[in-house]
């Protein structure tokens, strides 16, 4: 169902609980539960997938087969990182790297390579706390997908670019362009619907930053957004591609749009929990209400950023850190206080430059 789509209800895991129970099967329970915890995190049930994916790390731990292990906690991997809860992801992503020492084809059961896959996962997990190294696991990752099935390294792009790109920390390069071009053109020769979501995902965020790219960009991201709603997987789609969206409608000067479909983005996450982008939806509301300067406008633009500062996150988690010092110079900079605006721009790219994101200190350097 992770991969074809369905509905969460379907899966008869409660049946499959009672019948492993009764058997003394904590195989068959690990191996059904791990599906779970993906069907869960791709339905946007991001709680209850972190949830599970705990009882899911302290069964495999209880079996203590390293093949068994590898395999399985990469779907605690996705869970725990969905929800913000980093420092347990990246633990639980080192161990499977651990574990695997450098055997691409260790608990290649499920879910492809888990040496590949936590490494794509640390990639991202280290970005979204600024720890040096994302870069390099990025490149890691696709180097060992090289190795593999096509969808292997669609996905190592797809994790490479796909939140990188919106908050603006890899620039839609040549190199973007080379590699998202080439994963569309494998996801369409692959045959199955999740990976081509996941490669039009990718593809389109790189185009809509290109003048000449802009409309096949939305096309793609249309594409994976509907095919996301149609078959029931990749559901977080909706929480990459709304946002863009909105994006586009603030550019094109449709302000009132852009605000509404941001609103609605960003209270989607905050119900479902997904932290990825909660930032980046954020920046696009505020902008927007800041630009348009309506009655009540600088009101809730100062609501939005208290409701993000207010989000529970770990140390580090940069992903709302370097958002929250711009906007607020934003909004400072609207109630005319100059010298606040200069301290809090100045703070921000510090903190991007020491995340090492360089394209971002240039943006706010302007």
């Amino acid at each position: 169902m992770w991969m074809a789509g369905g509905e969460v209800a379907d899966t008869g895991f409660d049946e499959l609980r009672k019948l492993c129970e009764a058997r003394g099967d904590k195989v068959s329970l690990a191996i059904g539960m791990a599906g779970l915890v993906m069907a869960l995190a791709g339905h946007r049930r991001l709680r209850e997938a972190s949830q599970l994916a705990s009882e899911l790390t302290t069964l495999v731990e209880v079996l203590g087969d390293p093949a068994l292990t590898v395999n399985l906690l990469t779907a605690a991997v996705y869970a725990k990182s969905e929800v913000g809860e980093m420092t347990e992801a990246l633990h639980l992503a080192q161990r499977v790297i651990d574990l695997s020492n450098g055997d691409l084809t260790m608990g290649d059961k499920l879910f492809g390579s888990p040496l590949a896959l936590a490494t794509r996962m640390r990639c991202l997990i280290r970005l979204c706390l600024g720890i040096d190294g994302w870069r390099s696991d990025a490149d890691a990752a696709i180097t060992m997908a090289a190795a593999l099935a096509p969808k292997n390294l669609v996905a190592a792009i797809f994790y490479k670019y796909i939140v990188a790109i919106p908050v603006g920390v890899l620039a839609p390069d040549a190199a973007a362009l080379r590699e998202t071009a080439g994963a569309l053109q494998m996801a369409e020769k692959a045959g199955d619907e999740y990976t081509l979501a996941a490669a039009r995902l990718t593809r389109g965020l790189v185009l809509v930053r290109q003048d000449d790219g802009r409309k096949d960009g939305f096309k793609l991201l249309t594409q994976a957004r509907d095919a996301a709603l149609k078959k029931g997987f990749t559901m977080n789609a909706l929480a990459v591609v709304d946002p863009e969206i909105a994006r586009e409608k603030a550019r094109k000067g449709d302000l009132d749009g852009a605000i509404e479909l941001a609103r609605t983005a960003l209270d989607e996450m905050f119900e479902r929990g997904a932290m990825f982008l909660r930032g980046v939806a954020t920046t696009i509301l505020v902008e927007s209400l800041l630009a348009r300067g309506a009655d009540g406008d600088l009101r809730e633009a100062q609501a939005a950023i208290d409701r993000l500062e207010e989000v529970p996150v770990e140390p580090g988690f940069v992903l709302h850190e370097i958002p929250l010092l711009r906007l607020r110079a934003l909004v400072a900079q609207t109630h005319g206080d100059e010298a606040a605006c200069h301290e809090l721009m100045q703070r921000c790219r510090a903190k991007a430059a020491s995340a090492g994101f360089e394209p971002l200190v240039a943006v706010t350097a302007r």
